[in-house]
């Protein structure tokens, strides 16, 4: 038992039945702001203002602070601005895609899946809600960005699963290469590959998504006029 348990976490790359790049890849632009618990209570005022011009739309600064807030809650820091404006842009591209393509919302009983599953990585509940503090979101912020991060995951999915092939000596050099060597490792009984193998391929399939739809964010990336407005000066 203690090795499957181990097994699990160490094939931990599925999110909530889409494969995301984790924080690889970029989280889903909102189709409603995220909201962020208001400043004015400690007496501050909150500006809002164009973070990035992207072909004829825009990148609100509230939503560049609403993004960090969420990478704050989830990893303890957020990344450099001109990071998230490049996420919010992937995001941008992504969104646009999936709305040509009608792509549908995940449903609520998904979303709700996926919020409890987002809560297992933290060590307690009041531990969550100290992090959401800390970081100035609501729950209710949390489950929308949760919903737009499984929305994008569902996307990419849809959009590069096809072109995944992955092939038996595929499996076996991972598995004797990584998954093995972790194992050991640890001091976890090796089970053998045809009991791992679907587990594997999974694996394998999600780093081919995230390595096709990385190349096609930047590809596309380029092809875009994305003007960023210094902080500050875009009123």
């Amino acid at each position: 038992m203690r090795a499957n348990m181990f097994i699990a976490a160490l094939f931990a790359c599925v999110f909530a039945g889409g494969g995301t790049r984790a924080e690889a890849h970029p989280r889903m632009r909102g189709q409603a702001p995220v909201e962020v618990q208001s400043r004015a209570q400690s007496g501050a005022r909150v500006i809002d203002g164009v973070a990035a011009r992207i072909e004829d739309d825009i990148i609100m600064e509230s939503e560049v602070r609403e993004l960090s807030a969420f990478q704050q809650l989830v990893d303890g820091k957020s990344k450099a601005r001109s990071e998230v404006i490049n996420e919010l842009a992937d995001q941008w591209i992504v969104r646009g895609e999936a709305k040509t393509e009608l792509f549908p919302s995940p449903a609520q009983p998904d979303v709700d899946r996926a919020y409890q599953e987002f809560l297992k990585q933290f060590p307690s509940a009041e531990d969550f809600k100290a992090r959401c503090a800390a970081a100035g979101l609501t729950d209710a912020a949390v489950r929308r960005m949760i919903e737009q991060q499984l929305y994008l995951s569902r996307f990419l999915d849809y959009r590069f699963r096809p072109q995944a092939q992955i092939e038996r000596q595929d499996i076996e050099t991972y598995y004797e290469k990584e998954l093995v060597p972790q194992l050991k490792a640890h001091n976890q009984t090796v089970p053998p590959v045809d009991s791992v193998a679907d587990t594997i391929r999974e694996v394998l399939t999600q780093r081919s998504i995230n390595d096709s739809a990385t190349k096609w964010l930047d590809d596309t990336r380029g092809r875009l006029r994305i003007d960023v407005v210094s902080e500050g000066n875009g009123s």
